[in-house]
């Protein structure tokens, strides 16, 4: 068979019909979803009700002598809410703690919470997070909420504030349906990338997100499977972080106990704070809060690699998602190269040429909203090839015990 026959073949116009359905649906749902994913209000509408407000904002750190300082002097620029900024040095080898009793000896509002041997089924995160948070209700009566964030996270002066404002509902609207706050908000920080590598994976959450989740319904309902969250910036009330508890007995079966084995926070936390009939919402903080997540290739590919599939939970949906994706956002890219390589061209091609327009239109309005390099663009054929592999990569290092981060390996965390 010769190409102006693959050509003719990959044409068939209720394949291309097909195709082209699922290249407008991640666009339509997209440009609905971005209208309600809206910025938080600004700090000058949201300091009455956060000023003198105390949020612990908790850093798990394993080996971020590069990035510690940068992050907690971040938080202490905070403004217009009263900031403790909580490290967990997650038994560094790099040097981290000696920067962080450091800035502890400079500002009292820095605290080096006591670290404790990893327990048996804990992901280290989790447990990092975890003995932060029981420190502060153990410690700090005035204590009223957590902000969870990543090293590798910066937070302009209003970031907690603003994020402050949205959990209070402070002048938001029925549309956004959060007037009446929230004991939990989180959002996706504004992502760099310096290299090609990173562009073909990270820019991908915002397309996930915006792609979907239906926010709508994500506002209407407590369904915790309708919910969502980053785990580099959640923002929980205390009284939510008590509510949240799993299956398993014990006096730490809560707040981050309730998922003590998973690797994937952004997922379990929402679904954890819903089932205990609390509200949870998004907003956008791409002005206020960013995050270079990796460097390279291979760091990213690890990096997604730990818990893309748990992000999935099912083999059944990882079999739908790959098959939809490689029909919507792929197949098009080579009817389109073949159509233009042999001159074969019939409806399925122009189709095929309409599901490439609307994939890139989305991936363009995607990179000016969240202030992404668009560079990123004309590789989403690409990106999207290697979101299905980093997919299943991890399903195979679930299935085999191999999941890991940091020099440690999970136990396993999916349902």
């Amino acid at each position: 068979m010769n190409a102006a026959e693959v050509a003719g073949l990959l044409q068939d116009r209720w394949l291309m019909l097909g195709a082209l359905a699922a290249a407008v649906q991640p666009l339509a749902l997209g440009i609905v979803n971005m209208r309600r994913y809206a910025p938080a209000p600004a700090l000058a509408e949201v300091a009455a009700r956060t000023r003198g407000v105390r949020v612990a904002v908790c850093v798990p750190a394993r080996n971020e002598r590069e990035n510690i300082e940068a992050c907690v002097r971040s938080i202490l620029a905070s403004r217009e809410v009263d900031v403790r900024a909580y490290v967990y040095d997650d038994e560094s080898t790099d040097g981290t703690g000696e920067i962080v009793a450091r800035l502890a000896a400079e500002d009292p509002r820095v605290v080096v919470v006591p670290r404790r041997a990893l327990p048996a089924r804990w992901n280290g995160k989790q447990h990092a997070c975890f003995r932060m948070a029981e420190h502060g209700l153990g410690h700090d009566p005035e204590l009223g909420w957590f902000l969870f964030t990543d090293a590798d996270v910066r937070l302009e002066p209003d970031a907690v504030a603003r994020a402050l404002g949205v959990a209070l509902g402070v002048a938001l609207g029925v549309e956004r349906g959060t007037s009446a706050g929230c004991d939990l908000v989180s959002t996706v920080p504004r992502e760099i990338t310096g290299t090609i590598g990173e562009m073909t994976l990270v820019p991908l959450i915002h397309f996930v997100l915006m792609s979907y989740l239906p926010i709508g319904r994500m506002r209407s309902t407590l369904d915790p499977a309708a919910s969502a969250a980053c785990g580099q910036f959640i923002l929980v009330s205390r009284r939510a972080y008590q509510s949240a508890v799993g299956s398993d007995a014990g006096p730490d079966n809560y707040g981050h106990g309730a998922f003590k084995a998973s690797m994937h926070d952004g997922v379990k936390f929402p679904r954890a704070v819903r089932r205990a009939g609390l509200r949870t919402d998004l907003y956008d903080g791409t002005e206020s809060v960013s995050c270079r997540m990796y460097r390279g290739f291979g760091q990213t590919w690890r990096g997604f690699a730990k818990n893309a599939y748990e992000g999935l939970g099912s083999m059944g949906l990882l079999i739908f998602i790959t098959v939809y994706h490689a029909l919507g956002q792929v197949l098009p890219w080579v009817v389109l190269a073949l159509a233009l390589a042999t001159g074969v061209w019939t409806g399925g091609a122009w189709m095929a040429a309409g599901a490439v327009a609307a994939s890139l239109s989305l991936r363009w309005l995607l990179a000016r909203r969240f202030r992404q390099s668009l560079l990123n663009v004309p590789l989403h054929p690409l990106s999207m090839v290697m979101l299905s592999a980093v997919q299943w990569r991890s399903l195979w290092l679930d299935r085999t015990g191999r999941r890991g981060w940091k020099g440690r390996v999970a136990g396993t965390a999916h349902p």
